[in-house]
């Protein structure tokens, strides 16, 4: 298990569009490991390889704690609906801001063998995707915030 350091808004790194991954090497499975690794260990539910540092199109996402799911390569092939809500990212500590993104996402990407995979997702998972997807264009969710960044309340300590 290694935990990556994430980079935070204002690293160029962030900036940047990120190359596709064109063969999977032992060192692309280490990094992958570690993002996962470093997206549970930050409490995210999602996490691109630009914000450990690394210009690849790999994303993790996992938005229930127990359904992970990796795309490298990701395309978003279709969108539909509309939501709005409160998005934040790892690259942002404490911040937040309303966001709005499609309902539903239809995503088409490779796993770690490069085998084609088709994932779809409606509400907070399409979000993830989207979200994700951006950072490999090195787009980050602030530019569709619409109003103000938000603090994130910082969490009860009375509740563990």
């Amino acid at each position: 298990m290694a935990i990556r350091k994430i980079r935070t808004m204002g690293d160029s790194v962030l900036t940047k569009k990120c190359k596709e991954v064109k063969e999977i090497t032992g060192r692309t499975l280490q990094l992958i490991d570690d993002m996962f690794d470093t997206m549970y260990e930050s409490g995210g539910v999602g996490l691109a390889a630009p914000q450990v540092g690394i210009l690849k199109r790999i994303v993790v996402i996992d938005t229930t704690g127990d359904d992970p799911h990796l795309l490298i390569n990701p395309r978003i092939v279709e969108t539909a609906g509309e939501q709005c809500g409160q998005e934040g990212c790892l690259s942002l500590p404490g911040k937040m801001g309303q966001v709005t993104r499609p309902d539903y996402v239809k995503c088409e990407a490779f796993n770690e063998n490069m085998e084609p995979i088709v994932l779809e997702g409606e509400e907070l998972l399409a979000r993830a995707i989207c979200h994700e997807c951006e950072h490999l264009d090195g787009i980050m969710f602030v530019e569709h915030v619409e109003g103000e960044l938000m603090d994130v309340p910082a969490p009860d300590e009375d509740e563990e």
